[in-house]
């Protein structure tokens, strides 16, 4: 703010007076309190795939555990970069994958691991979401062990989900042995009652400390979790590298099926994926892969 000084003299005596306290009491620090360790800001050639050095496209039609009727493709029909965004395009279509059933959507469901995991730190993305009933996109983690202890002791953590139905509503989870699935522990984030997810691009993050995860969207921090909040007699899996996710799934037990109000294609746009480490503590770095 630009302000018309009355009173030269006075006032540069209250300036100078001003500017010795502030060097008497040593400089400001400036040092941020995250430094950026991974990003994908999907800059490619518009039509190009992702970057096969940072992510790995899962594919399958046979449900994910969650009776989800899409099939998960590796073509650029489903997932490619535009404009400075990723697109992951969910078509409505006949499609049969080598030992899986025929399915009527295909979709991408887009993975790190093998690539980049971390322990600790700040995840975060700008997305714009799909939307219509039956549509269910995410972004979310997963403990980089999967295939040792399986799921859920793996540990999950689900920075968002949305399910059609609520247009205006994500929920941030985490499951883990003895609280997985529809037992998660979750907290729901709504926008005011005129706005929509799908409209617009929001940032969905989470903060993951050794004991601690605090979810936010567009910067407002709307639940924490730590080890009290766990089922009595159940592990914190919290302590190990996870890698990152990013999908958009069609049907299932919690979002239901697309009906005749669903539109195709839908689209998730992703402006860019960034993982933090802790600046402020060099000392304590997470580790990584």
């Amino acid at each position: 703010m630009r302000y018309k000084w009355q009173q030269p003299a006075l006032l540069g005596m209250i300036l100078l007076v001003g500017v010795c306290a502030i060097a008497q009491a040593g400089p400001q620090s400036t040092t941020p309190a995250w430094k950026l360790v991974w990003s994908d800001e999907f800059n490619g050639p518009n039509g190009s795939a992702v970057d096969a050095s940072k992510w790995v496209s899962e594919t399958g039609g046979g449900g994910w555990g969650n009776d989800e009727l899409e099939y998960y493709t590796s073509r650029l029909e489903n997932a490619s970069q535009q404009d400075g965004n990723l697109v992951i395009k969910v078509l409505q279509e006949k499609y049969i994958g080598p030992g899986d059933a025929t399915r009527n959507y295909t979709s991408a469901r887009l993975k790190t691991l093998g690539k980049f995991s971390q322990a600790y730190g700040r995840f975060e993305a700008r997305i714009k979401i799909p939307r219509g009933q039956g549509i269910w996109p995410a972004f979310w983690m997963l403990g980089d062990d999967i295939d040792k202890p399986g799921w859920p002791a793996c540990g999950e953590i689900d920075i968002m989900e949305n399910i059609g139905k609520e247009p205006a509503l994500v929920h941030g989870t985490i499951h883990g042995p003895g609280y997985s699935g529809a037992n998660g522990i979750g907290a729901p984030y709504s926008l005011p009652a005129d706005q929509r997810f799908a409209d617009d691009f929001h940032v969905f993050a989470v903060e993951w400390e050794p004991n601690a995860i605090r979810f936010y969207v567009d910067e407002h921090l709307y639940a924490t979790r730590t080890p009290s909040d766990l089922p009595k007699g159940t592990k914190w899996v919290y302590d190990h590298p996870f890698f990152l996710l990013l999908n958009v799934a069609v049907g299932g037990g919690w979002p239901g099926n697309p009906d005749a109000s669903t539109v195709f294609p839908q689209t998730m746009l992703v402006d860019y994926v960034r993982v933090y480490d802790r600046a402020s503590s060099p000392s304590a770095s997470p580790a990584q892969h």
